[in-house]
């Protein structure tokens, strides 16, 4: 329970082996109004390294917990990002390919770090919606990468 001096907040909590300082400050550099808030040391101590990492993605706060090798990131759970254009999708994807991500198919990519992406144009939704032939869907599903255009003629027949 909260009070008007403490109002409840949420969070998500990302587990890392180890590298929960980088992971955030990739994803800080890739998204307007993000940033990163608070780093917490090992035992208090810079030299020590990172043992959390808080920081927000355009206003979404988020922890970086460097946990060990006890846990694994799975596809289970990703971060969805909604983008107007392809140039933000082609951006976002190569950026969080780099270094060793892995493509999956309709939108999905995993980073470096094992941290699962969706990299959805807001056409697709409409898209979707409105294609009661199934073609939109079709195109989709035969898509790494999404692109607007090739949804666009999908749906157009």
């Amino acid at each position: 329970m909260s009070d008007d001096s403490h109002p409840a907040s949420i969070s998500t909590c990302i587990w890392f082996n180890d590298q929960a300082e980088a992971a955030a400050r990739l994803y800080c550099s890739l998204f307007d109004d993000s940033r990163i808030t608070e780093i917490h040391f090992r035992n208090g101590d810079p030299a020590a390294g990172c043992f959390t990492v808080a920081f927000t993605l355009m206003g979404q706060k988020y922890w970086g917990l460097n946990g060990g090798p006890m846990f694994a990131l799975s596809p289970a759970v990703s971060i969805t990002v909604n983008v107007d254009t392809q140039a933000e999708v082609d951006r976002l994807w190569s950026a969080l390919l780099e270094g060793g991500g892995e493509e999956s198919r309709c939108g999905w990519l995993k980073d470096r770090f094992g941290l699962s992406w969706q990299i959805i144009p807001r056409a697709l939704p409409r898209l979707l919606k409105a294609d009661s032939s199934g073609r939109v869907m079709q195109a989709m599903m035969g898509m790494v990468k999404l692109d607007i255009a090739a949804l666009e003629t999908a749906f157009k027949g």
